[in-house]
């Protein structure tokens, strides 16, 4: 499988489906732009670079995607806010197994009522994509955060 012009567009088309249905609201969408063993991680970038376990979030599998999503709907008691994500174009690279390895920036934004915009999280998305017959998902999404403190209320995924 190529890098072409049309699988760039796919890739793009993916971080844009993430970022709308997350700032939309929309989190029941949101396991469903993984495959069904897909890692989803949200992990300090010290950690990352020293290969250290410990993450903020680590969700093997859509079940436990689902059942985040649940939490955020069901169970979480939380003031409510706004997030707005700005994603920066993709650094994409392809191995010899037909996986797209894609390496991209982000910025969250966070807006509670009566009051300024935040920054939420900043970092990068270091992220597996494989085709499958729904179309491009998410194997693998890694989500460094450069900020040495996040909010104790990383409750909605980044």
């Amino acid at each position: 499988m190529k890098l072409d012009a049309d699988l760039r567009f796919a890739v793009a088309d993916l971080y844009a489906s993430y970022a709308a249905c997350i700032d939309d609201g929309r989190f029941e969408e949101w396991p469903e732009l993984f495959t069904d063993d897909a890692w989803y991680r949200i992990v300090a970038r010290e950690n990352f670079d020293r290969d250290l376990p410990l993450s903020v979030v680590s969700l093997k599998g859509k079940p436990m995607m689902q059942d985040r999503v649940y939490g955020i709907s069901s169970t979480i008691f939380h003031a409510p806010y706004y997030q707005r994500h700005i994603i920066s174009t993709p650094a994409l690279s392809m191995s010899d197994d037909a996986v797209v390895h894609a390496k991209t920036n982000y910025a969250v934004f966070r807006t509670k009522r009566d009051m300024d915009a935040d920054i939420y999280n900043i970092g990068q998305y270091l992220d597996e994509i494989v085709s499958t017959e729904g179309g491009l998902k998410f194997r693998k999404k890694f989500c460094v955060y450069d900020n040495d403190i996040i909010p104790n209320s990383l409750i909605y995924p980044v």
